[in-house]
């Protein structure tokens, strides 16, 4: 009888069961928790958390970031006119000047407007300028399906259009 259970039990640890049917003595060691779930502690040495989605992050660490940097100041970081062919041309000239720009579209949605910027300005102007010029240190940001709430007009991904475009590098 003591080696019907046995075979029964050893019949259950070859099966991959989270929890075998063997019940005959103490179970064997590599059954038992090593640990006791512990949530983590709230972080206290930033003060406090608040729930956010993607794009309400990556916003609230570039504001802390800037705060902290001392030749981040008005002069460097603007808020431009909502006009997205204005503010592609403009990161173009900058970056034409050898400046870093950084131009971002409130929604990748809106990037189409400036489509003939970004395309044929920004991609060709290395090519065009024979090598004399280039915008290598624009960098477009556009972030896309951050809103829970705007389908139609703050979803859309439109890299793909971009992706296939020589000249341009989507990251």
């Amino acid at each position: 009888m003591a080696l019907a259970g046995l075979a029964r039990c050893r019949a259950a640890f070859r099966r991959p069961r989270l929890r075998p049917r063997c019940m005959v003595g103490s179970p064997p060691l590599r059954h038992v928790a090593h640990f006791t779930f512990q949530p983590d502690p709230e972080p206290t040495q930033y003060g406090q958390t608040q729930k956010m989605n993607l794009f309400q992050s990556i916003t609230s660490a570039l504001d802390n970031a800037l705060s902290r940097d001392p030749t981040a100041g008005k002069d460097r970081v603007f808020n431009t006119p909502l006009c997205e062919q204005g503010i592609v041309g403009f990161g173009i000239g900058v970056a034409v000047t050898g400046a870093t720009a950084i131009a971002e579209i409130q929604f990748a949605d809106y990037i189409f407007p400036a489509f003939d910027q970004i395309v044929n300005e920004a991609a060709k102007y290395r090519y065009r300028s024979g090598d004399l010029f280039n915008c290598g240190s624009l960098t477009i940001r556009a972030p896309w399906g951050c809103v829970g709430h705007g389908a139609l007009y703050h979803s859309q991904s439109p890299e793909a259009f971009f992706a296939h475009c020589p000249g341009l590098k989507v990251q």
